[in-house]
């Protein structure tokens, strides 16, 4: 091992010929060489065995015992030299592994072709040799009483495979290590080069270690890059230029992407978008598909020609009725359409439908407006099972005068259908206003006659157009004939009516053909028809308010004369 041990670790002869028989029985192992030294006539034996057979070799080191006076040996060298590795060896273990550690130098100092290898041990040289070096660096004692005398290790090409070899580093002496050409991985293990002080050269190259900055530790300013070159500790230079072309292309294409998902959005699905990028009450045909389950059967509420009507519900939960026009219009009235609409989203009243937004394509156009539960007059007044009351028909038009009301002072420039067909009643009996036009020219006059059909409509229960040869003209003489004398055949007699009841049912009809009168520019305004229906309507809540007390009270005087009887 170190230069004092090989010099001087003295064996007795027999003992040194029961090594060499033990080793001939073997048949595959040789004394190569014995020499002789000092003038003291004490024999040395340096035993190199031939490596063809590393099983032999291992049972041989696992065979062989120390001679009786290795023991002094050990000690007179560490007399001489305290700073051998075996110096402070404390058990009987210690003592077996410092004598197979001798054994092992003594091959590897062979095989390593150092001249005069019985003086010194300066080197290690294995590279080229993949049979056999991972059987020396299997040997762990060796390592860790490795010669002081080693200042050189080369393990290069030699096709080594996993971590990097962590105990060729007990030979903390060392001035020049070699690991290139071989397939190590994994970790660098920086630390553990700390005590390797007198190292100034370094070859790691052409192995697959994971890449680490080394290049910002203090270890790496002891060598210049050539130790590390196709290392995988530092990125090559083509790895940069990979790196910098797949940059160069692949931002551009990432960019390119996302302009175009960001466009898709822009233009099919905008309701994905957040609120701030999103074209307020725009809707494309791609999200009235998806609200409505792509156009289903199952989400038709009705449908007309040229005309289907949809519930639908809009990504963030919103229920709307989508009124889709399946027809093909020029530029013009596209964009007049879209004017409309812009005008439309801007109505604000209880009464009148929440418009939400329009849809225009090539193939269809679409409002969306809020989603009512309740059914239209015409329906609500044709009721088998709860016909309307007087009461609740008074509400009804209340709330459409104030809608009416409404859209005159605030939306002159919007008109309106006004029919029982197109007013919307919602759960609380609210009506709501559902047709418009807009730039028409809206006249008062023809709003008050659409009212008045309307009144006579909600007391009479009579559809003009079906049952009416001439239609509203007809139905309008025949009411008029029929004022005042003959009012109990036509209002609905389905109505339970009190003598007041019906006398407010007499003044309604007045009222209507007051409102449909053409031959004269006479009519009463939207705040006179509203103070007399709401009087109306007050009147019945009061009637109601006092019979429900004389009920009460006559319900206690029958109570008291019971108990006195």
């Amino acid at each position: 091992m170190d230069n004092p041990l090989i010099t001087t670790l003295k064996f007795s002869i027999p003992n040194c010929m029961r090594l060499e028989n033990l080793w001939e029985k073997k048949k595959k192992k040789k004394i190569i060489s014995m020499a002789s030294i000092s003038a003291s006539s004490i024999f040395l034996l340096i035993a190199v065995l031939s490596l063809s057979d590393s099983a032999t070799l291992v049972e041989d080191l696992a065979n062989l015992k120390p001679p009786p006076d290795f023991n002094t040996t050990i000690k007179t060298n560490c007399l001489h030299n305290p700073s051998l590795r075996y110096c402070n060896y404390s058990s009987p273990a210690d003592l077996f592994e410092i004598f197979k550690s001798t054994i092992v130098a003594s091959h590897l100092c062979n095989e390593s072709k150092n001249p005069n290898c019985v003086e010194s041990f300066p080197k290690i040289d294995l590279r080229n040799r993949p049979k056999i070096v991972p059987l020396y660096l299997s040997y762990n004692f060796f390592w860790k009483f490795c010669p002081l005398t080693i200042l050189s290790i080369d393990l290069s090409n030699n096709s080594l495979k996993g971590s990097f070899p962590v105990e060729v580093l007990s030979c903390t002496q060392i001035q020049a290590l070699d690991l290139s050409l071989n397939a190590l991985t994994g970790d660098f293990p920086v630390e553990s080069f700390t005590p390797v002080s007198d190292l100034t050269f370094l070859n790691l190259s052409y192995n697959y270690f994971s890449e680490c900055k080394i290049s910002d530790s203090q270890f790496f300013k002891r060598f210049n890059s050539s130790s590390f070159l196709h290392s995988g500790l530092l990125p090559s230079h083509r790895n940069y230029k990979i790196k910098a072309i797949l940059l160069l292309l692949g931002f551009p294409i990432f960019v390119i992407l996302i302009i175009v998902c960001f466009g898709w959005l822009c233009l099919k699905r905008p309701d994905y978008l957040p609120r701030f990028l999103q074209r307020k009450h725009r809707f494309t045909p791609a999200i009235l598909k998806a609200a409505t389950n792509q156009f289903s059967r199952k989400n038709l509420v009705a449908k007309s020609e040229g005309v289907s009507m949809y519930r639908g519900t809009l990504r963030e939960g919103t229920e709307v009725r989508i009124e889709i026009y399946w027809d093909s219009i020029s530029q013009e009235d596209r964009r007049r359409f879209i004017w409309e609409c812009r005008v439309l989203v801007q109505l604000c009243h209880k009464n009148v439908v929440q418009v939400f937004g329009w849809c225009t394509d090539r193939k269809l156009r679409a409002i969306v407006t809020e989603w009512t539960e309740g059914e239209n007059i015409e329906m609500w007044l044709s009721a088998v099972e709860s016909v309307p009351s007087w009461k609740q028909r008074l509400k009804v038009l209340m709330g459409v005068v104030e809608g009416m009301c409404y859209l005159q002072e605030q939306w002159p420039e919007v008109g309106y259908d006004l029919r029982t067909k197109s007013v919307i009643l919602s759960e609380n009996l609210e009506p709501l206003i559902s047709r418009f036009k807009v730039g028409v020219q809206n006249s008062n006059s023809r709003n008050i006659y659409r009212f008045g059909v309307f009144l006579l409509e909600m007391i009479t229960n009579r559809r003009p157009q079906e049952e009416f040869e001439m239609g509203e003209a007809d139905f309008i003489e025949y009411i008029r004939m029929s004022y005042p004398g003959n009012l109990c055949n036509v209002i609905d007699s389905r109505m339970k009516l009190s003598e007041n009841m019906f006398d407010q049912a007499k003044h309604g009809i007045a009222l209507g053909l007051m409102c449909t009168d053409q031959s004269t520019s006479k009519y009463p305004s939207l705040n006179q028809i509203f103070n007399m229906i709401t009087r109306a309507y007050e009147s019945c809540q009061v009637t109601a308010t006092q019979s429900h007390r004389r009920n009460h009270g006559d319900g206690d005087k029958r109570h008291k004369r019971a108990v006195s009887e």
